[in-house]
């Protein structure tokens, strides 16, 4: 855990009162991002404040009131959640830049171009976020912050969110090696023929397309059989 010069601060604001709470910044950043599932170790200080910096604790009845417990964990849970934390440049940086190709990465494996039937690069994506001067927030959810970015985007790239049916033979000696990535991309309809072929339908986003058909390539050796079903 860090020494208490180096915490950032975690601050929740409810029933008119202000709360702060001292964090550790790498463990806080790891938890926020998802990568780190429990709250050991990000608290710094046992202790909830109205101004940490001067060190003013915040009186029990307005804790109880604003948070339904005087239990840290449960209140440290409630204010990354629903507060807001002071991360370093540094980690604010990151953080933008992960959301920044989480978003883009979603739309390039969901949309299409509707001019051409084809996936939109991410590049393309990319300059269409500075023309439009798209800001990543690097707390909000990535799928909201698409949904908002979608509207800016559409008046100059005609964007379409399309789901297609691929049919796909599998021969016998790739069968069950290939069934969980098929799986994983979403079976409608599958067979199993006596000669241990497969056959099965995957309903996927017309922008994976291009990617479903390099991984089931690649897992076959090239002799699996695909077709787009109408």
């Amino acid at each position: 855990m860090v020494s208490l010069d180096k915490a950032i601060i975690a601050s929740y604001d409810r029933e008119g009162k202000h709360f702060e709470l001292y964090v550790d910044p790498d463990a806080t950043y790891q938890y926020l991002d998802g990568g780190k599932r429990d709250l050991k170790n990000i608290l710094v200080v046992d202790e909830v404040y109205e101004n940490a910096k001067k060190a003013e604790r915040a009186k029990n009845s307005d804790i109880q009131k604003a948070f339904g417990t005087t239990e840290l964990m449960e209140i440290l849970e409630i204010t990354l959640k629903k507060g807001s934390v002071q991360l370093t440049t540094e980690q604010r940086k990151k953080k933008v830049v992960d959301k920044r190709k989480k978003i883009i990465d979603m739309i390039c494996r969901e949309a299409i171009d509707v001019r051409t039937g084809a996936p939109i690069p991410p590049l393309r994506i990319e300059n269409a976020m500075e023309e439009v001067k798209f800001h990543v927030d690097p707390f909000t959810d990535p799928k909201e912050q698409m949904d908002e970015l979608l509207k800016k985007l559409r008046p100059i790239i005609p964007i379409k969110f399309e789901k297609i049916k691929m049919a796909v033979k599998i021969p016998p000696e790739y069968s069950h090696r290939s069934y969980g990535t098929l799986k994983s991309y979403g079976i409608k309809k599958e067979q199993w023929l006596k000669d241990g072929c497969l056959i099965v339908v995957v309903e996927l986003p017309a922008g994976m397309q291009g990617e479903f058909l390099d991984r089931i390539n690649k897992l076959t050796a090239g002799q699996a059989e695909t077709r787009k079903v109408e």
